[in-house]
């Protein structure tokens, strides 16, 4: 326990800054990924060759990279100013929009194809196809996939502390190289952390997959 106690604000900033590392790569992720998705079901073939790219470089590009490429390339190409944090977040959630982007185009594969034939038979755009009548549809499929996605982008942020960001990886790093304290139970406590951290996740994404399963 003295692990905790005698470090308890640097948990807590810690905790504060995976959590908020989370979200908004999340949010970003989810945006970007929701897009790219409709640009891969678009009859655009400029479109969809634009979504295929994006999914096939991120998602064969290890996440470490597209820090170094974030982190470094863009100084690089002069734009210089930007905070550690948010460079993580434009990392993180570009890596984790191609999952994303999977998870709902497998979601909307799974829409029967009558119900976009019959939307165009009334004169419904693509966009309003896809917004009103397939999205709210293959969302129900998506939401489970999403989940494990979400809990892997928490995990994921551990990278942030290479690159000067605070959240649990720096303090397992200060902790590790500034004290005395006993590596396992470091280990654990952040352990723990992380752990509350996903169940959260799970238990939102969770309740979202009932809500959405009662209203079929």
């Amino acid at each position: 326990m003295n692990v905790l106690s005698d470090n308890f604000a640097m948990f807590r900033e810690g905790f504060v800054g995976t959590v908020e590392l989370t979200a908004l790569s999340a949010l970003l992720a989810l945006v970007v990924g929701v897009l790219i998705a409709a640009f891969r079901v678009s009859p655009v073939p400029a479109l969809r060759i634009f979504g295929g790219t994006w999914v096939t470089l991120l998602l064969n590009t290890p996440l470490v990279l597209l820090f170094l490429a974030v982190t470094l390339g863009l100084p690089a190409l002069g734009l210089k100013g930007w905070d550690s944090f948010w460079l993580a977040v434009m990392a993180l959630g570009g890596y984790t929009s191609a999952f994303v982007c999977e998870a709902v185009r497998s979601g909307i594969n799974a829409v029967p194809v009558g119900q976009a034939e019959a939307a165009r038979s009334v004169g419904m755009t693509f966009t309003q196809t896809l917004g009103q009548i397939v999205l709210p549809q293959a969302t129900r499929t998506a939401v489970p996939p999403l989940g494990s996605l979400m809990i892997a982008l928490a995990k994921n942020t551990a990278i942030a502390s290479s690159f000067n960001v605070t959240e649990l990886g720096s303090v397992q790093k200060t902790l590790n190289a500034d004290s005395g304290y006993n590596i396992f139970v470091i280990f654990l406590w952040i352990g723990i952390c992380y752990v509350i951290i996903t169940f959260a996740i799970s238990g939102l994404f969770r309740l979202l997959e009932n809500r959405l399963a009662v209203s079929r």
